[in-house]
Formats: structure tokens, C-alpha cells, sequence
């Protein structure tokens, strides 16, 4: 074992025609193996006659529609981030928000709507106090306006009653007579008793009447045609019954003295 360490030899399947030393086997050997490699081809390189052209390059490497691989939408949704994620990153704070922060942001939207709504409500408070004190002070500032200065001696008291008995002694004089006159007698013996026992209120009640109606042109207008009728009316009436007074007076100047012409004539 030891001499074939040493000295190797070459087995052959054939019959062994002749032997070699073992110093020209060496020799041998290295000249065989320096030979190989100057005629040794490397692996990496091909053939010339295996080199494609530039035209099919051109068609195995270029392609009108480039198929690019599909992406799925986790992947391109995770691969977008937002500038706030990045500069909470670089401020070291949390990409997203913790639980304690949004419950604190949910009591934080909370307590801003119930104030609002109580500050709301308090509002609509205040301002609807406010409507009913200016109503209260209009309605005392009113009455204490078409009350009679005390000076003037004109009392309530009686004289409301006496033109309530003056409107129902006109409703009654015209119970019998038609619709028209049944609205519109009391409603004159009423006035007119007003104009005599409470002058000075009534003024008041009119004026006051007349402010509301300036407010609309309408009723106003006819306010006025109708005043301005009855004015004509009234004072028609007093023309007429003058002339009538005068007419009666010279009737009877005429019968006094005809009956004194007819006394002094029997004597």
C-alpha cells in the first residue's frame, strides 16, 4: 500500500503491453495539463456562431405593451404613507391615534356641542324674556297713555258704564229695524256717548287707533274717506238743522206778529 502511495501507476482494462517509470509519468502529466490550458475554453464565453444578432435582441428584449406584474391593493396601500405618518415618525409620536386619545378627542367634540347648545339655548332664553318685557312695557305704557291726566276730573268708572247703557239703548231701538242699522246704531249712541262723558279718553282711544292703522295704507285710506264722510255728514246735518231753526224762527216772527196786527186791529 505504502509503494502504491508513492508510486502511482495507471490500471488499464488491457493487457499491459509496457511500463513507464514513474518520473516520466510525471513529467508527463504536467506537459499534458500546461497544454490544456492554452487551448482550454473559459465556460462563460459562446461560440461566434452561437452570438444572436441586434435584430433578435431587438425582438426578445423590446415589446410594444410591457406587461408589468400586478400589484395587490394591501401592497400598494401599504406602500403609500402620508406626511403626517412621517413626520410623526421623525417626531417619535404614533403613526395612529391611541384608544385614550380618541376617547379623549370624542369627550373633547362632546363638551364643545353641549356648550354650544347651552349657550344656544340661554340665549333664546334671554331673548324671549326680553321680547316679554318690552311686551309688558308697550301694554303698561299704552293704558297708562289713554288714561286721563287726574287734573282733567274725567273718571273711568262711571262714565264706562253710562256709554255701556247708551250702546245697549241703541241695540235696542234698532232690534227691529234691518242688519245694517242693528250694527250700526249701537255702535254710534256708543261713540257719541263716549264723545260727551269721556272726551279726553276717547281722543286717546282714537289716536291710538290711527297709529296702528298708519301702519297699513290701506285701512288707513279708507279711515279717512269714511271720517271725512261722516264729517260731511255731521256737518250737512247741523247746516240743514240751522237752516231748518232759522226757517222756523222767521215762521214764527211771522205768526206773532200777525197775531198782534190782528189783535190791535179788534181793538
Amino acid at each position: 500500500m505504502a509503494s502504491l502511495a508513492l508510486y502511482p501507476r495507471t490500471a488499464y482494462a488491457e493487457e499491459l503491453t509496457h511500463v513507464r517509470s514513474p518520473l516520466i509519468a510525471l513529467s508527463t502529466f504536467n506537459h499534458n495539463s500546461h497544454t490544456m490550458q492554452h487551448t482550454r475554453k473559459p465556460i462563460y464565453d459562446s461560440p461566434l456562431a452561437a452570438t444572436p444578432s441586434p435584430a433578435a435582441i431587438h425582438e426578445t428584449t423590446l415589446h410594444p405593451d410591457p406587461v408589468t406584474p400586478p400589484v395587490r391593493d394591501s401592497q400598494s396601500q401599504a406602500s403609500k404613507v402620508s406626511v403626517e405618518q412621517v413626520a410623526a415618525r421623525v417626531l417619535g409620536r404614533p403613526a395612529s391615534p391611541t384608544p385614550t386619545q380618541r376617547l379623549a378627542d370624542q369627550i373633547k367634540r362632546a363638551r364643545v356641542f353641549l356648550h354650544a347648545q347651552a349657550v344656544k339655548a340661554e340665549n333664546n332664553i334671554d331673548s324671549g324674556l326680553t321680547k316679554a318685557l318690552n311686551l309688558e312695557h308697550s301694554f303698561i305704557s299704552t293704558l297708562q297713555s289713554l288714561a286721563p291726566p287726574r287734573e282733567s276730573g274725567e273718571r273711568l268708572l262711571p262714565g264706562g258704564i253710562y256709554v255701556l247703557v247708551a250702546a245697549m239703548a241703541g241695540s235696542i231701538v234698532a232690534r227691529n229695524r234691518n242688519i245694517l242699522l242693528r250694527g250700526i246704531v249701537p255702535v254710534a249712541t256708543g261713540v257719541g256717548a263716549s264723545y260727551a262723558v269721556l272726551p279726553i279718553t276717547t281722543r286717546n282711544v282714537g289716536d291710538l287707533i290711527w297709529k296702528y292703522e298708519e301702519k297699513y295704507p290701506v285701512v288707513r285710506d279708507n279711515h279717512i274717506r269714511v271720517r271725512d264722510g261722516v264729517s260731511h255728514f255731521i256737518e250737512t246735518g247741523k247746516a240743514h238743522s240751522q237752516m231748518g231753526y232759522y226757517q222756523a224762527v222767521d215762521k214764527v216772527q211771522g205768526v206773532r206778529e200777525a197775531v198782534e196786527q190782528w189783535v190791535a186791529k179788534g181793538k
